[in-house]
């Protein structure tokens, strides 16, 4: 598989918004209808979908969660040193970003992933400046591990490196279409909104991400673009100024 020329330029979509963007996706949404670990066609569709905007010519980062292979604040809540329980959840991170790497490789998109962690053997270290370059070489970057600090969700991960890569946007995928003022499986009337501030997500508490994600976010004037993952064609469709979605900003 040859690499694309350095400094060679590339045409973008007439319609394309966003040159630049972090796509955090959370481990759930990798098992499928399974309860636990990777479907490997799940996985597959959702790099398909990575394929259909990496071919527009724009440059992606992303960060997936561990909740499918082990959750930090749960393992915590069960006896277990937070600590030690998020240093686990950061190491899921890292399996998952290796089997995404596999599914976008197989769809012919160059990958690296880079862990807060060191783990030669099977990644990348993090180092901005080179991150970067992989980004202008339009690779695709997975960062995984989280910032490497217990704490820290991967909401938190996500918008830092989204900020730290000069990132135009964070697009969040998720199970439903937006940000909702309550819990749409729950309640029939909830009402999706079309746009939302970030105080209003703290104050609120509508669960876009956490906190400290948010705040971060509004602090560097970062928007959020909530949106379905199950929604065949979502994330391009947005690069399009198409399908349903909410922005946080």
């Amino acid at each position: 598989m040859t690499e694309p020329a350095t400094g060679q330029a590339t045409a973008l979509h007439p319609l394309q918004k966003y040159k630049r963007v972090m796509l955090k996706i959370s481990g759930e949404a990798l098992m499928g209808d399974q309860g636990y670990g990777l479907h490997p066609p799940t996985v597959e569709r959702i790099a398909r979908e990575v394929k259909t905007v990496h071919d527009l010519g724009v440059e992606i980062c992303m960060v997936i969660g561990g909740g499918n292979i082990f959750r930090g604040l749960q393992g915590s809540a069960q006896g277990m040193e937070r600590t030690t329980a998020d240093y686990m959840g950061m190491l899921a991170t890292v399996m998952n970003a290796l089997g995404m790497q596999g599914a976008l490789e197989a769809e012919g998109i160059h990958t690296r992933v880079i862990s807060a962690i060191p783990m030669d053997q099977v990644c990348e270290p993090y180092i901005r400046r080179r991150a970067v370059r992989h980004l202008e070489k339009k690779r695709v970057c997975i960062f995984a591990a989280g910032t490497g600090n217990p704490y820290f969700t991967t909401d938190t991960a996500a918008t830092l490196r989204a900020n730290e890569m000069s990132c135009e946007a964070i697009f969040k995928g998720t199970k439903v279409d937006g940000v909702y003022d309550k819990d749409p499986a729950k309640h029939d009337d909830a009402v999706r909104y079309d746009r939302v501030s970030y105080d209003d997500v703290l104050v609120k508490r509508l669960g876009v991400m956490d906190a400290s994600a948010i705040a971060l976010a509004r602090d560097n004037n970062l928007p959020i673009i909530v949106f379905s993952l199950d929604e065949p064609g979502g994330f391009r469709g947005i690069l399009a100024g198409e399908g349903t979605y909410t922005i946080v900003s």
